[in-house]
Formats: structure tokens, sequence, C-alpha cells
């Protein structure tokens, strides 16, 4: 029996050992430094370093706007950097919304390796920053995508926005990978939760959720879900067709118009 027990043990401290080494490599997917800038589109902009509380530097980008409608914090989603992301922040500039969006730590040229207690702390960096030095006229929005709709919603804990756009997301980690039975097991050994809808608890500004009903990465049932457990004013918005990463075209008036409809509500 003994003999069981100390096996045991070492099995599960094994998992646990396995486990925290795995998984941020098979959660974030990084890319350094920088490719395009807004500046290559010709748009006016502050290359920024945002300092964290735990003392990392995050790189950040401050679109400007002569006449602001909106301020937006985005936060994209686990792969690339900034520079992938620029044809959304220059569509949202078109529109004349006023955007800060950062590299999370390990990304394009932040300092640090992602965690996802580190990337808490980056977007708490990013929102204080964007109280701090937002238009009083302008809606403060907090936009997550995908893995950053987590991170948008820790964000609004930190500092309340306007109002929060959650895109392509999720409730939580654990209702991602419920189908896979080997990785809900092993989730009992993972640090990670990236829990939505706990940290919205108790948000009650407005909730826009937009999902792709053919998205093979995170299933539109997942939007749904996230959607029907939320307690703000919300309203959903099913983007026909559109798998994870089709949305973001500027053409896409299926995507644009309802969540230009939103800000400019605000």
């Amino acid at each position: 029996m003994l003999r069981v027990v100390i096996i045991t043990i070492a099995v599960i401290l094994i998992l646990k050992l396995a486990v925290s080494r795995l998984e941020p490599s098979m959660v974030f997917f990084p890319l350094s430094g920088e490719d395009d800038t807004p500046a290559t589109l010709g748009i006016r902009y502050h290359a920024l370093k945002l300092r964290t509380a735990d003392g990392v530097h995050i790189a950040a980008w401050q679109l400007e706007h002569d006449a602001p409608r909106a301020d937006i914090v985005y936060f994209h989603g686990n792969g690339g950097n900034l520079s992938l992301w620029l044809p959304v922040f220059a569509t949202f500039h078109s529109f004349g919304y006023r955007v800060l969006a950062i590299d999370y730590r390990g990304y394009g040229s932040s300092d640090g390796s992602p965690s996802e207690s580190g990337l808490m702390l980056d977007a708490e960096a990013a929102v204080r920053h964007a109280a701090s030095t937002r238009h009083s006229s302008c809606p403060l929005i907090y936009w997550g995508r995908s893995l950053g709709g987590p991170v948008a919603a820790a964000a609004a804990r930190a500092v309340a926005p306007d109002a929060l756009v959650l895109e392509s997301t999720f409730p939580d980690k654990a209702s991602v990978i419920r189908w896979n039975l080997v990785f809900r097991a092993l989730n009992v050994f993972s640090s990670y939760r990236f829990d939505t809808i706990g940290a919205l608890r108790g948000f009650r500004k407005p909730v826009l959720v937009v999902h792709g009903d053919a998205d093979t990465i995170i299933p539109y049932a997942l939007g749904q879900e996230l959607f029907e457990r939320l307690d703000a004013p919300k309203q959903f918005v099913t983007l026909r067709g559109a798998d994870h990463n089709d949305l973001f075209d500027a053409r896409h008036e299926a995507y644009w118009t309802p969540l230009r409809a939103f800000i400019d509500a605000l």
C-alpha cells in the first residue's frame, strides 16, 4: 500500500511538472519583432513601452486620430505580433477610432515570456495607460479576440470600460477542451484557466459577442454559451459561414456594420 501511495504521488508530480513545462508552448504562438507599423500606412502613431506591475516592459502602439469617436484597447489572439493585426487597427482608424494595442510579454518586441498571469498584468498596464490618456468625450472599449477575450475580461476588472467586445472567444479554457478526453484529464494539473465568465461576474456595461458559425478553432457553440452566461446588457452577432480567421476583412459588411453600430451607439 505504501508503495502504491508513493508511486501515485510520483506520477502526479511528474504530470504536474510536464503540464507546466508543455502548456505555454501549446497555448502561445508568438512572433518576435515587428514588420509593418502604422507608419507604413501613413497613420500617425506612438510606439510605447508600458511597464507592468511585475516590471516587464511590453510594446504597444497608440494609433492617434484628430477627431476620435471612441477609444479602443485591443487584445489580440495567441499568435503573431502587432504587425499581423495591423489591418484590423487600420480599419478601426478609418472609422474614426483611436486604438491602443499591445503585444503580450514574449510577443513582438515585448520583454519576458508569456503566461496566463503575465498576460493579465500586461492587460492591466494597458488599460491603466488607456484610462489616463483617453479622450473624455469618447467611450472606452476593450476588444478581446480569441485568447484576448479572457484577457479583455480580466482588464475590465482592473479598470472598468464603457463597453466590451468579445470576438470568437470562449467561457473558459476548460470549455474549449471538454471534447478531448486526454486534455480534460491533463487539465487537472494545469494552472491556466482563462476564465472569461468568472472575470465578468458583476460586470454591468454593454457587451457585444461576435462569432462565426463555421469556426473550426473555437466552436460557435462556445460563443453562444459565453453569451448565455453573461449577466451584462448584451448583444450577439452571428457571422454566417465565417471561420475563426475570416472575420476582419474590411469589406466584410456583416462583420463591421453591427460592430460600428454598437460602438457608435455608446
